[in-house]
Protein backbone atom coordinates (compact mmCIF):
# COMPACT_ATOMS: atom_id res chain seq x y z
CA UNK A 1 0.00 0.00 0.00
CA UNK A 2 1.56 3.76 -1.31
CA UNK A 3 1.07 6.19 1.60
CA UNK A 4 2.31 9.87 1.40
CA UNK A 5 2.69 12.05 4.67
CA UNK A 6 3.68 15.67 4.68
CA UNK A 7 4.86 14.99 1.29
CA UNK A 8 6.73 11.91 1.40
CA UNK A 9 5.53 8.68 -0.42
CA UNK A 10 6.46 5.42 1.24
CA UNK A 11 5.30 1.80 1.00
CA UNK A 12 3.37 0.66 4.23
CA UNK A 13 2.82 -3.16 4.41
CA UNK A 14 1.05 -3.87 7.44
CA UNK A 15 1.87 -7.31 9.40
CA UNK A 16 -0.36 -10.15 9.39
CA UNK A 17 -1.51 -12.11 12.25
CA UNK A 18 -2.47 -15.78 11.91
CA UNK A 19 -5.96 -15.52 13.37
CA UNK A 20 -8.17 -19.25 14.12
CA UNK A 21 -12.00 -18.27 14.07
CA UNK A 22 -13.71 -19.35 17.29
CA UNK A 23 -17.20 -21.11 17.11
CA UNK A 24 -18.88 -18.80 19.11
CA UNK A 25 -20.50 -16.61 17.08
CA UNK A 26 -23.64 -14.27 17.71
CA UNK A 27 -25.63 -10.99 16.36
CA UNK A 28 -25.16 -7.29 17.99
CA UNK A 29 -27.52 -5.08 16.77
CA UNK A 30 -27.77 -6.65 13.55
CA UNK A 31 -24.46 -7.50 12.94
CA UNK A 32 -22.67 -10.66 13.22
CA UNK A 33 -19.58 -11.48 15.30
CA UNK A 34 -17.08 -13.77 16.02
CA UNK A 35 -14.42 -14.51 18.53
CA UNK A 36 -10.73 -14.69 16.80
CA UNK A 37 -8.09 -16.32 18.71
CA UNK A 38 -4.29 -15.43 17.33
CA UNK A 39 -2.52 -19.09 15.95
CA UNK A 40 0.60 -18.01 17.89
CA UNK A 41 1.27 -16.65 21.32
CA UNK A 42 2.37 -12.87 20.89
CA UNK A 43 6.73 -12.85 21.23
CA UNK A 44 7.54 -10.17 23.98
CA UNK A 45 10.23 -7.96 23.58
CA UNK A 46 13.62 -8.53 25.52
CA UNK A 47 13.86 -6.39 28.51
CA UNK A 48 16.30 -3.38 27.04
CA UNK A 49 18.57 -1.30 29.26
CA UNK A 50 18.29 2.03 27.99
CA UNK A 51 19.51 5.87 28.56
CA UNK A 52 18.23 8.92 28.21
CA UNK A 53 20.00 12.44 28.83
CA UNK A 54 22.37 10.16 31.20
CA UNK A 55 19.54 8.79 33.22
CA UNK A 56 19.03 4.87 33.09
CA UNK A 57 15.57 2.91 32.26
CA UNK A 58 14.43 -0.47 30.94
CA UNK A 59 11.90 -1.24 29.13
CA UNK A 60 10.31 -3.78 31.71
CA UNK A 61 9.63 -2.30 35.43
CA UNK A 62 11.67 -4.47 37.53
CA UNK A 63 10.14 -5.77 40.97
CA UNK A 64 10.91 -2.76 43.14
CA UNK A 65 9.49 0.26 40.76
CA UNK A 66 6.08 -1.91 40.67
CA UNK A 67 6.08 -1.83 44.53
CA UNK A 68 2.52 -0.68 45.52
CA UNK A 69 0.66 -1.35 48.66
CA UNK A 70 -1.20 -4.80 49.11
CA UNK A 71 -3.05 -4.77 52.09
CA UNK A 72 -6.20 -3.25 52.41
CA UNK A 73 -4.85 -1.31 55.93
CA UNK A 74 -1.51 -0.37 53.27
CA UNK A 75 -4.11 1.01 50.63
CA UNK A 76 -6.26 3.05 52.96
CA UNK A 77 -3.33 4.62 54.97
CA UNK A 78 -1.97 5.79 51.36
CA UNK A 79 -5.57 7.33 50.46
CA UNK A 80 -5.93 9.38 54.07
CA UNK A 81 -2.27 10.83 53.15
CA UNK A 82 -2.57 11.70 49.89
CA UNK A 83 -5.88 13.57 51.17
CA UNK A 84 -4.16 15.18 53.45
CA UNK A 85 -1.33 16.39 51.28
CA UNK A 86 -3.83 17.47 48.79
CA UNK A 87 -5.83 19.24 51.66
CA UNK A 88 -2.45 20.79 52.82
CA UNK A 89 -1.44 21.84 49.33
CA UNK A 90 -4.97 23.55 48.55
CA UNK A 91 -4.12 25.46 51.96
CA UNK A 92 -1.17 26.98 50.83
CA UNK A 93 -2.04 28.04 47.69
CA UNK A 94 -4.90 30.19 49.35
CA UNK A 95 -3.03 31.29 51.91
CA UNK A 96 -0.61 31.96 48.68
CA UNK A 97 -2.78 33.97 47.05
CA UNK A 98 -4.48 35.80 49.73
CA UNK A 99 -0.80 37.14 50.61
CA UNK A 100 -0.35 37.85 47.12
CA UNK A 101 -3.69 40.02 46.99
CA UNK A 102 -2.58 41.95 49.99
CA UNK A 103 0.75 42.73 49.15
CA UNK A 104 2.33 41.08 52.01
CA UNK A 105 4.78 38.82 49.13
Amino acid sequence: MKITYRGISYEYNPPTVAVEEDAVAGKFRGLDWRFHNLKKPLVLQPPVNLTYRGVAYSNRPTADQEAAPTSIREKSRWLILNRQKAAKNRNDSMLRRAAHELGLV
